[in-house]
Protein backbone atom coordinates (compact mmCIF):
# COMPACT_ATOMS: atom_id res chain seq x y z
CA UNK A 1 0.00 0.00 0.00
CA UNK A 2 1.00 3.61 -0.60
CA UNK A 3 1.88 5.34 2.73
CA UNK A 4 -0.79 7.72 4.06
CA UNK A 5 1.64 10.64 3.89
CA UNK A 6 1.97 10.24 0.12
CA UNK A 7 -1.79 9.94 -0.30
CA UNK A 8 -2.34 13.14 1.66
CA UNK A 9 0.18 15.02 -0.48
CA UNK A 10 -1.69 13.91 -3.59
CA UNK A 11 -5.16 14.55 -2.16
CA UNK A 12 -4.45 18.12 -0.95
CA UNK A 13 -4.01 19.68 -4.43
CA UNK A 14 -6.94 17.62 -5.74
CA UNK A 15 -9.22 18.76 -2.90
CA UNK A 16 -8.21 22.40 -3.41
CA UNK A 17 -8.96 22.19 -7.14
CA UNK A 18 -12.38 20.66 -6.48
CA UNK A 19 -13.23 23.15 -3.70
CA UNK A 20 -12.13 26.13 -5.78
CA UNK A 21 -14.03 25.03 -8.86
CA UNK A 22 -17.19 24.36 -6.83
CA UNK A 23 -16.88 27.73 -5.09
CA UNK A 24 -16.64 29.81 -8.25
CA UNK A 25 -19.37 27.78 -9.94
CA UNK A 26 -21.83 28.16 -7.07
CA UNK A 27 -21.09 31.82 -6.24
CA UNK A 28 -21.60 33.16 -9.77
CA UNK A 29 -24.12 31.67 -12.14
CA UNK A 30 -22.26 33.12 -15.12
CA UNK A 31 -19.35 30.72 -14.55
CA UNK A 32 -19.41 27.37 -16.30
CA UNK A 33 -17.50 24.45 -14.78
CA UNK A 34 -14.65 25.08 -17.22
CA UNK A 35 -14.58 28.80 -16.29
CA UNK A 36 -14.60 27.91 -12.60
CA UNK A 37 -11.76 25.42 -13.04
CA UNK A 38 -9.78 28.01 -15.02
CA UNK A 39 -10.20 30.59 -12.24
CA UNK A 40 -9.12 28.05 -9.63
CA UNK A 41 -5.97 27.10 -11.55
CA UNK A 42 -4.80 30.69 -12.20
CA UNK A 43 -5.50 31.57 -8.56
CA UNK A 44 -3.70 28.61 -6.97
CA UNK A 45 -0.73 28.89 -9.31
CA UNK A 46 -0.63 32.71 -8.78
CA UNK A 47 -0.44 33.23 -12.55
CA UNK A 48 -3.11 35.91 -12.35
CA UNK A 49 -4.47 35.99 -15.89
CA UNK A 50 -7.51 38.14 -16.64
CA UNK A 51 -10.77 37.07 -15.02
CA UNK A 52 -13.29 35.33 -17.26
CA UNK A 53 -16.07 37.47 -15.80
CA UNK A 54 -15.84 40.39 -13.37
CA UNK A 55 -16.00 39.05 -9.83
CA UNK A 56 -18.85 39.85 -7.51
CA UNK A 57 -18.06 40.93 -3.93
CA UNK A 58 -18.67 37.36 -2.74
CA UNK A 59 -16.43 36.08 -5.53
CA UNK A 60 -13.65 38.45 -4.51
CA UNK A 61 -13.97 37.38 -0.86
CA UNK A 62 -13.79 33.71 -1.95
CA UNK A 63 -10.70 34.46 -4.05
CA UNK A 64 -9.00 36.10 -1.03
CA UNK A 65 -9.72 33.04 1.12
CA UNK A 66 -8.57 30.69 -1.65
CA UNK A 67 -5.36 32.68 -2.06
CA UNK A 68 -4.53 32.86 1.66
CA UNK A 69 -5.39 29.27 2.51
CA UNK A 70 -5.13 27.42 -0.74
CA UNK A 71 -1.95 28.81 -2.25
CA UNK A 72 0.22 28.14 0.81
CA UNK A 73 -1.24 24.66 1.24
CA UNK A 74 -1.01 23.92 -2.47
CA UNK A 75 2.63 24.91 -2.75
CA UNK A 76 3.52 23.04 0.45
CA UNK A 77 2.04 19.86 -1.00
CA UNK A 78 3.79 20.35 -4.34
CA UNK A 79 7.12 21.07 -2.60
CA UNK A 80 6.80 17.94 -0.49
CA UNK A 81 6.05 15.84 -3.56
CA UNK A 82 9.15 17.20 -5.29
CA UNK A 83 11.24 16.53 -2.19
CA UNK A 84 9.97 12.96 -1.99
CA UNK A 85 10.92 12.34 -5.62
CA UNK A 86 14.34 13.99 -5.29
CA UNK A 87 15.21 12.10 -2.09
CA UNK A 88 14.42 8.81 -3.79
CA UNK A 89 11.59 7.87 -1.44
CA UNK A 90 9.40 6.89 -4.37
CA UNK A 91 12.15 4.66 -5.73
CA UNK A 92 12.55 3.12 -2.29
CA UNK A 93 8.82 2.49 -2.13
CA UNK A 94 8.81 0.70 -5.48
CA UNK A 95 12.02 -1.06 -4.47
CA UNK A 96 10.28 -2.45 -1.39
CA UNK A 97 7.39 -3.60 -3.54
CA UNK A 98 9.80 -5.41 -5.87
CA UNK A 99 11.45 -6.98 -2.84
CA UNK A 100 8.07 -8.17 -1.53
CA UNK A 101 7.30 -9.81 -4.89
CA UNK A 102 10.76 -11.40 -4.98
CA UNK A 103 10.38 -12.76 -1.45
CA UNK A 104 7.02 -14.30 -2.33
CA UNK A 105 8.60 -16.19 -5.25
CA UNK A 106 11.66 -17.52 -3.38
CA UNK A 107 11.91 -21.24 -2.78
CA UNK A 108 14.77 -23.50 -1.65
CA UNK A 109 16.79 -20.41 -0.77
CA UNK A 110 19.17 -19.60 2.07
CA UNK A 111 18.41 -17.30 5.00
CA UNK A 112 21.23 -15.53 6.84
CA UNK A 113 20.36 -13.96 10.18
CA UNK A 114 22.88 -11.23 10.97
CA UNK A 115 24.91 -9.09 8.58
CA UNK A 116 27.96 -8.54 10.73
CA UNK A 117 31.50 -9.58 9.82
CA UNK A 118 30.71 -13.28 9.58
CA UNK A 119 27.34 -12.70 7.93
CA UNK A 120 29.01 -10.66 5.18
CA UNK A 121 31.42 -13.51 4.41
CA UNK A 122 28.55 -16.01 4.25
CA UNK A 123 26.54 -13.75 1.92
CA UNK A 124 29.52 -13.20 -0.39
CA UNK A 125 30.12 -16.94 -0.60
CA UNK A 126 26.49 -17.62 -1.53
CA UNK A 127 26.55 -14.78 -4.07
CA UNK A 128 29.70 -16.15 -5.74
CA UNK A 129 28.07 -19.56 -6.06
CA UNK A 130 24.88 -18.09 -7.54
CA UNK A 131 22.65 -19.25 -4.66
CA UNK A 132 19.52 -17.21 -3.85
CA UNK A 133 19.48 -15.92 -0.28
CA UNK A 134 17.83 -13.49 2.12
CA UNK A 135 19.85 -11.68 4.78
CA UNK A 136 18.06 -10.33 7.86
CA UNK A 137 19.39 -7.67 10.21
CA UNK A 138 17.67 -5.17 12.47
CA UNK A 139 20.34 -2.52 11.79
CA UNK A 140 19.22 -0.60 8.72
CA UNK A 141 22.58 1.16 8.32
CA UNK A 142 24.33 -2.17 7.67
CA UNK A 143 21.91 -3.09 4.89
CA UNK A 144 21.84 0.34 3.22
CA UNK A 145 24.64 -0.43 0.75
CA UNK A 146 23.78 -4.09 0.22
CA UNK A 147 24.26 -4.94 -3.46
CA UNK A 148 25.25 -8.62 -3.64
CA UNK A 149 23.93 -10.64 -6.57
CA UNK A 150 21.17 -13.21 -5.91
CA UNK A 151 20.52 -11.68 -2.47
CA UNK A 152 17.68 -9.75 -0.83
CA UNK A 153 18.26 -7.59 2.26
CA UNK A 154 15.42 -7.58 4.79
CA UNK A 155 15.42 -5.18 7.72
CA UNK A 156 13.91 -6.76 10.81
CA UNK A 157 14.44 -8.76 13.98
CA UNK A 158 15.22 -12.37 13.09
CA UNK A 159 14.05 -13.53 16.52
CA UNK A 160 10.50 -12.67 15.41
CA UNK A 161 8.43 -15.45 13.83
CA UNK A 162 6.75 -12.89 11.57
CA UNK A 163 10.09 -11.73 10.15
CA UNK A 164 11.25 -15.32 9.56
CA UNK A 165 7.99 -16.10 7.77
CA UNK A 166 8.42 -12.93 5.72
CA UNK A 167 11.85 -14.22 4.66
CA UNK A 168 10.24 -17.49 3.54
CA UNK A 169 11.58 -19.77 6.27
CA UNK A 170 8.85 -22.34 5.55
CA UNK A 171 10.08 -22.62 1.92
CA UNK A 172 13.81 -22.20 2.60
CA UNK A 173 16.52 -24.78 2.06
CA UNK A 174 18.76 -23.71 4.95
CA UNK A 175 19.17 -21.03 7.60
CA UNK A 176 22.41 -19.62 8.96
CA UNK A 177 22.22 -17.66 12.20
CA UNK A 178 25.31 -15.59 12.97
CA UNK A 179 23.85 -12.96 15.27
CA UNK A 180 26.06 -11.12 17.76
CA UNK A 181 24.93 -13.05 20.84
CA UNK A 182 24.45 -16.72 21.68
CA UNK A 183 21.03 -15.85 23.14
CA UNK A 184 19.81 -14.45 19.82
CA UNK A 185 21.22 -17.41 17.88
CA UNK A 186 19.55 -19.81 20.30
CA UNK A 187 16.17 -18.08 19.99
CA UNK A 188 16.41 -17.86 16.19
CA UNK A 189 17.34 -21.54 15.96
CA UNK A 190 14.42 -22.58 18.15
CA UNK A 191 11.95 -20.38 16.24
CA UNK A 192 13.15 -21.55 12.82
CA UNK A 193 13.01 -25.22 13.85
CA UNK A 194 9.42 -24.84 15.06
CA UNK A 195 8.44 -23.11 11.81
CA UNK A 196 10.16 -25.68 9.56
CA UNK A 197 11.11 -29.05 11.01
CA UNK A 198 12.99 -30.04 7.83
CA UNK A 199 15.15 -26.91 7.64
CA UNK A 200 18.94 -27.32 7.73
CA UNK A 201 20.16 -24.87 10.40
CA UNK A 202 23.74 -23.75 10.96
CA UNK A 203 24.25 -21.72 14.13
CA UNK A 204 27.19 -19.74 15.41
CA UNK A 205 28.31 -20.28 19.02
CA UNK A 206 30.72 -18.07 20.92
CA UNK A 207 31.46 -20.64 23.61
CA UNK A 208 31.38 -24.39 24.14
CA UNK A 209 28.51 -24.11 26.63
CA UNK A 210 26.22 -22.64 23.97
CA UNK A 211 27.02 -25.41 21.48
CA UNK A 212 25.03 -28.11 23.27
CA UNK A 213 22.09 -25.76 23.84
CA UNK A 214 21.98 -24.86 20.15
CA UNK A 215 21.95 -28.51 19.15
CA UNK A 216 19.12 -29.19 21.59
CA UNK A 217 17.23 -26.21 20.15
CA UNK A 218 17.38 -27.76 16.69
CA UNK A 219 20.64 -26.69 15.05
CA UNK A 220 21.86 -29.16 12.43
CA UNK A 221 25.41 -27.85 12.67
CA UNK A 222 27.07 -25.56 15.22
CA UNK A 223 30.11 -23.50 14.28
CA UNK A 224 32.47 -22.01 16.87
CA UNK A 225 34.55 -19.38 15.03
CA UNK A 226 37.27 -19.06 17.63
CA UNK A 227 37.81 -22.84 17.84
CA UNK A 228 37.89 -23.15 14.03
CA UNK A 229 40.19 -20.15 13.71
CA UNK A 230 42.57 -21.51 16.33
CA UNK A 231 42.68 -24.92 14.69
CA UNK A 232 43.37 -23.36 11.30
CA UNK A 233 46.22 -21.27 12.69
CA UNK A 234 47.76 -24.40 14.20
CA UNK A 235 47.26 -26.28 10.91
CA UNK A 236 48.90 -23.44 8.98
CA UNK A 237 52.00 -23.93 11.12
CA UNK A 238 52.04 -27.73 11.26
CA UNK A 239 50.62 -28.64 7.82
CA UNK A 240 50.68 -25.56 5.57
CA UNK A 241 50.40 -27.57 2.33
CA UNK A 242 47.22 -29.23 3.59
CA UNK A 243 45.72 -25.83 4.42
CA UNK A 244 46.59 -24.52 0.97
CA UNK A 245 44.99 -27.55 -0.65
CA UNK A 246 41.76 -27.25 1.36
CA UNK A 247 41.45 -23.55 0.58
CA UNK A 248 42.03 -24.29 -3.09
CA UNK A 249 39.44 -27.09 -3.15
CA UNK A 250 36.74 -25.16 -1.26
CA UNK A 251 37.14 -21.80 -3.00
CA UNK A 252 34.36 -20.96 -5.46
CA UNK A 253 36.79 -19.28 -7.87
CA UNK A 254 38.80 -22.45 -8.57
CA UNK A 255 36.63 -24.40 -10.98
CA UNK A 256 39.38 -26.84 -11.94
CA UNK A 257 39.28 -28.44 -8.49
CA UNK A 258 36.36 -28.46 -6.07
CA UNK A 259 35.14 -30.59 -3.21
CA UNK A 260 31.37 -31.03 -3.03
CA UNK A 261 28.79 -33.20 -1.32
CA UNK A 262 25.94 -34.84 -3.25
CA UNK A 263 22.98 -36.70 -1.82
CA UNK A 264 21.89 -39.86 -3.65
CA UNK A 265 18.16 -39.79 -4.32
CA UNK A 266 15.96 -42.92 -4.49
CA UNK A 267 15.70 -44.18 -8.05
CA UNK A 268 18.88 -42.45 -9.27
CA UNK A 269 21.46 -44.18 -11.47
CA UNK A 270 23.90 -44.34 -8.55
CA UNK A 271 21.53 -45.93 -6.03
CA UNK A 272 22.51 -49.52 -5.26
CA UNK A 273 25.65 -49.34 -7.44
CA UNK A 274 29.24 -49.92 -6.31
CA UNK A 275 31.79 -47.16 -6.70
CA UNK A 276 33.72 -49.17 -9.25
CA UNK A 277 30.63 -49.94 -11.36
CA UNK A 278 29.48 -46.32 -11.27
CA UNK A 279 32.47 -45.16 -13.32
CA UNK A 280 32.83 -41.98 -11.29
CA UNK A 281 36.58 -42.40 -11.12
CA UNK A 282 37.19 -43.91 -14.54
CA UNK A 283 34.76 -41.88 -16.66
CA UNK A 284 34.46 -38.56 -14.80
CA UNK A 285 37.81 -38.37 -13.00
CA UNK A 286 36.06 -37.79 -9.65
CA UNK A 287 37.58 -39.02 -6.40
CA UNK A 288 35.04 -40.06 -3.76
CA UNK A 289 36.70 -39.05 -0.51
CA UNK A 290 33.99 -40.38 1.79
CA UNK A 291 30.44 -41.71 1.93
CA UNK A 292 28.11 -40.59 4.73
CA UNK A 293 25.07 -42.80 5.20
CA UNK A 294 21.59 -41.68 6.30
CA UNK A 295 22.42 -42.48 9.95
CA UNK A 296 25.41 -40.14 9.91
CA UNK A 297 28.13 -42.81 9.76
CA UNK A 298 31.11 -41.73 7.69
CA UNK A 299 33.14 -44.14 5.55
CA UNK A 300 36.39 -42.45 4.60
CA UNK A 301 38.35 -43.53 1.51
CA UNK A 302 35.66 -46.08 0.52
CA UNK A 303 36.79 -49.14 -1.46
CA UNK A 304 35.64 -49.85 -5.00
CA UNK A 305 33.10 -52.45 -3.85
CA UNK A 306 31.36 -49.99 -1.50
CA UNK A 307 27.67 -49.75 -2.45
CA UNK A 308 26.04 -46.34 -2.66
CA UNK A 309 22.54 -46.42 -1.20
CA UNK A 310 19.64 -43.93 -1.42
CA UNK A 311 20.07 -41.30 1.26
CA UNK A 312 23.87 -41.58 1.26
CA UNK A 313 25.91 -38.43 0.79
CA UNK A 314 28.97 -38.55 -1.44
CA UNK A 315 31.88 -36.26 -0.59
CA UNK A 316 33.73 -36.01 -3.88
CA UNK A 317 36.75 -34.16 -5.25
CA UNK A 318 37.10 -33.15 -8.88
CA UNK A 319 36.52 -30.52 -11.53
CA UNK A 320 33.31 -28.53 -11.16
CA UNK A 321 31.96 -29.79 -14.47
CA UNK A 322 32.46 -33.40 -13.37
CA UNK A 323 30.89 -32.74 -9.98
CA UNK A 324 27.85 -31.24 -11.70
CA UNK A 325 27.57 -34.46 -13.69
CA UNK A 326 27.69 -36.48 -10.46
CA UNK A 327 24.83 -34.38 -9.08
CA UNK A 328 22.76 -35.17 -12.17
CA UNK A 329 23.46 -38.89 -11.87
CA UNK A 330 22.55 -38.81 -8.17
CA UNK A 331 19.24 -37.03 -8.75
CA UNK A 332 15.91 -38.77 -9.00
CA UNK A 333 15.39 -37.41 -12.54
CA UNK A 334 18.38 -39.40 -13.77
CA UNK A 335 16.59 -42.71 -13.28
Amino acid sequence: MVPHRYLILILIPTALMIAGTAGYYLLDERYTLLDALYMTVITLTTVGYEEVHPLTPSGRLFTIILLLVGVLTFFYAVTELVRVVINGEVQQLFGRRRMERSLAKLKNHMIICGYGRMGRHVCREFAQRGLPFVVIDRRAELLRDFDLAHGIALEGDATSDAVLRHAGVERARALVTVAASDADNLFITLSARLLNDKLFIVARAEGELAEEKLRRAGASQVVTPYAIGGAKVAMAVLRPAVVDFLEWATGAEHLDLQIEETRIQPGSKLAGVTLHASGLRQDLGVIVVAIKDAQGNLLANPPGDAVMMPGDTLIALGAQQSLDRVAILASRQAA
